[in-house]
Formats: C-alpha cells, sequence, structure tokens
C-alpha cells in the first residue's frame, strides 16, 4: 500500500494518531557470579589454624556460576496523523523480564504515563499539542 493510501485508510477510520515501538537491539550478556563470599571481622579465627582455614577455604573456594542478561533497546514515537507529525520521541532500555507479554505491557504504560505526564497526552486520552 502505497503512503498516501494507508494515511487516508488510518484517518478514515477514525484514528487520530499512531505510535511505533521499535526494538532496536537486542543483546545477550554472560557474566560470572561469585560463590558464596561473606566479609565479615575474622579476628575470632586468627589465633587458631584450623578455624581460620575453614572460614578462608569457604569464602575462596565455594564454587560461582554464569548467569545470563538480556538487554532490550527500544524506540518509540508519536505521530498525530491530521498534521502528519512526529509529535512524541523516547528511546528506552529494558534488562530482563520476567517474559515478554509483561515486558510489552509494562512498558506500554511507562509510554502513556510519560506522555500524559509530558502533557503529550491529556487524562481524557485525547492528543495535546506540544507547547501549544
Amino acid at each position: 500500500m502505497e503512503e498516501a493510501a494507508a494515511i487516508e485508510k488510518i484517518k478514515s477510520s477514525g484514528v487520530n494518531a499512531v505510535i511505533t515501538i521499535v526494538m532496536l537491539d537486542k543483546t545477550r550478556e554472560r557474566y560470572y557470579v561469585p560463590g558464596h563470599i561473606s566479609y565479615s571481622p575474622y579476628g575470632i579465627y586468627y589465633d587458631r589454624f584450623w578455624g581460620y582455614y575453614n572460614t578462608m577455604y569457604g569464602r575462596i573456594c565455594s564454587p560461582g556460576y554464569y548467569e545470563v542478561s538480556t538487554r532490550y533497546f527500544w524506540e518509540s514515537n508519536l505521530y498525530d496523523i491530521t498534521s502528519n507529525e512526529l509529535i512524541y520521541s523516547v528511546q528506552t532500555e529494558s534488562f530482563d523480564p520476567a517474559n515478554t507479554e509483561m515486558l510489552g505491557h509494562e512498558y506500554g504504560r511507562m509510554i502513556i504515563k510519560d506522555m500524559v505526564k509530558k502533557k503529550v497526552l491529556t487524562k481524557k486520552g485525547m492528543l495535546a499539542k506540544v507547547g501549544g
């Protein structure tokens, strides 16, 4: 569909704004999580070899593990269809959502809340012109 036909179809359906949400980047990082590490005064263990050895062995030799973290980088734009103007744009970053459905829901709520705070949207859900 050509641009003019798409815009006309959107306008004729009663929509006055369109928001785009694009995932610009998704990266996975692997990092090491050390085993049990306890930072407390060990003065009472220094006077006996075995007490010191057991304390330090457990602190140093506890096995660690690897975890993977996923980072998402998003960009969202809100366009006024009647004037064909960009009226809101934001880039955000998120880390390890519990699930993708929750990520989408929370992201949408966060964007709407920010648009209301910046008076891009009024509480009645109508578009408000930025700066006017």
